[in-house]
């Protein structure tokens, strides 16, 4: 079950912190850079998605300028992962970029976040110039995609 929501769901408060948790790991001693970028404080737009009950996966959106979003804070807990859950969250995202008329989405992943990477591929998302913050971080991915109008 999927749930359009903001940022002061707590359900999505606490997969952020399991996301933190895992990004502290895998980007190192970038993070602390990475981090300042990732505030869930003025997320407007928010989807968590439930099984059996349970929320296990989140991601979000924020403007990033008139015609694009940019997709933030997307995570599945291990115990969830290969059941759909991700794409289904991605889909419902996009959805809602478009609904409120924007064109396209971009995001960054970084290069050691492999199933990430893979999975921005497969849902259709290219790689882009690294844009704004991330211009001069060897780690990062930039990739966007253009949006189905409804």
């Amino acid at each position: 079950m999927l749930q359009r929501t903001d940022s002061k769901n707590s359900e999505f408060i606490a997969l952020v912190k399991e996301l933190d948790a895992y990004l502290k790991i895998t980007d190192g001693d970038e993070h602390e850079f990475y981090n300042q970028f990732n505030s869930i404080e003025h997320l407007n737009h928010v989807v968590v998605a439930s099984l059996n009950n349970v929320t296990v996966g989140c991601g979000a959106f924020k403007a990033y300028n008139s015609s694009s979003v940019e997709i933030k804070r997307m995570f599945t807990s291990p115990p969830a992962r290969s059941k759909g859950v991700a794409s289904a969250i991605l889909k419902e995202l996009e959805n809602w970029a478009s609904e409120l008329n924007f064109k396209s989405a971009v995001l960054e992943t970084g290069k050691r976040q492999t199933e990430a990477v893979n999975f921005y591929k497969k849902c259709g998302y290219g790689r882009t110039p690294k844009y704004g913050q991330y211009k001069d971080m060897n780690n990062s991915l930039c990739f966007v995609k253009e949006l189905g109008q409804l």
